[in-house]
């Protein structure tokens, strides 16, 4: 059975910084693509950035390029959202993903197939 279980969350102040951790179980995804998704109270879940280690590349939301960076340490199954200058506006619910999606649905919740259970992040302002 595979499970995706995220950890990291929690209270921060703007401009402040934090690292959200996807361990994976049940499969190894060296070939796949890891993401992370948000949803923020009232909104849709939307995507934040994905890296597809098959082809070794690494695709992020306007809104959060040049502040957060993903990454994995294969040994241990795990991937990791390092996400600096934080800002009120990135308060949600962070949900990491995996699977295999067509290069056309590598940013849609459409292309994964494994969820985790969420973590919070809050940014006060």
């Amino acid at each position: 059975q595979v499970q995706l279980v995220e950890s990291g969350g929690g209270l921060v102040q703007a401009g402040d910084s934090l690292r959200l951790s996807c361990a994976a179980s049940g499969r190894t995804f060296s070939s796949d693509a890891m993401g992370w998704f948000r949803q923020a109270p009232g909104k849709e879940r939307e995507f934040v950035a994905t890296a597809m280690w098959g082809v070794g590349t690494t695709f992020y939301a306007d809104s959060v390029k040049g502040r957060f960076t993903i990454s994995r340490d294969s040994a241990k199954n795990t991937v990791y959202l390092q996400m600096n200058s934080l800002k009120p506006e990135d308060t949600a619910v962070y949900y990491c993903a995996a699977g295999r999606p067509a290069y056309s649905l590598k940013t849609q919740r459409l292309g994964y197939n494994y969820w985790g259970q969420g973590t919070q992040v809050t940014v006060s302002s």
